[in-house]
């Protein structure tokens, strides 16, 4: 019981210090999959979820996130005829996305944001015909770029997200695109 109390006194004096900042973040993502078999426009999603950064100087700083994304799809009409009568044409596959992120002017106003993402598929556990788990990969790899505005302890933020995976699993190759906007509201 002393080492729990021991860490978790550890743990808030260390999250007390001025340069390791945690909080939550919410938006909304526009998302499409690149494919012959997907429409080509973007779809509305949510996300929300957590982030954890620390500054190494007031310029540079990594963040890590773990975010909760809706990525909604739709199959293209080329595919209807095939797919009517077992699939629904909408598609909502729910990833659990963890971005590692480089911050740039970390403190200043501005903060420009970039680096990998790792996305796995949430809700495999559907059926086929709920969620087309046969349809598409477990797992996306992405490019994140953004930029954030911060008016501590609020942060607005926008980003576009360069999926490099082939989430498809039938049908031509399809890589996933976003355009994710949102707020992030730092709590230390």
């Amino acid at each position: 019981m002393k080492k729990f109390f021991l860490l978790t006194a550890m743990f808030f004096s260390f999250a007390g210090y001025s340069q390791f900042h945690i909080g939550a973040k919410a938006g909304a993502n526009m998302n499409k999959l690149d494919g012959q078999a997907f429409d080509d426009g973007f779809e509305f999603g949510y996300q929300l979820g957590g982030f954890v950064y620390f500054n190494l100087t007031d310029f540079i700083g990594l963040q890590g996130e773990v975010l909760f994304n809706q990525t909604n799809t739709k199959l293209s009409n080329d595919y209807r005829d095939v797919f009517d009568n077992v699939f629904k044409k909408d598609k909502t596959l729910n990833y659990v996305s963890v971005p590692v992120l480089l911050r740039l002017n970390s403190e200043g106003l501005i903060t420009i944001v970039t680096g990998p993402q790792f996305s796995f598929l949430a809700n495999t556990d559907h059926s086929v015909s709920q969620n087309g788990k046969k349809l598409f990969k477990n797992t996306d790899f992405s490019f994140v770029a953004g930029a954030e505005v911060n008016i501590r302890p609020l942060t607005l933020y926008a980003r576009y997200v360069w999926g490099f995976s082939d989430v498809s699993n039938f049908g031509d190759k399809a890589n996933s695109q976003q355009i994710q906007a949102g707020l992030g509201l730092r709590l230390f």
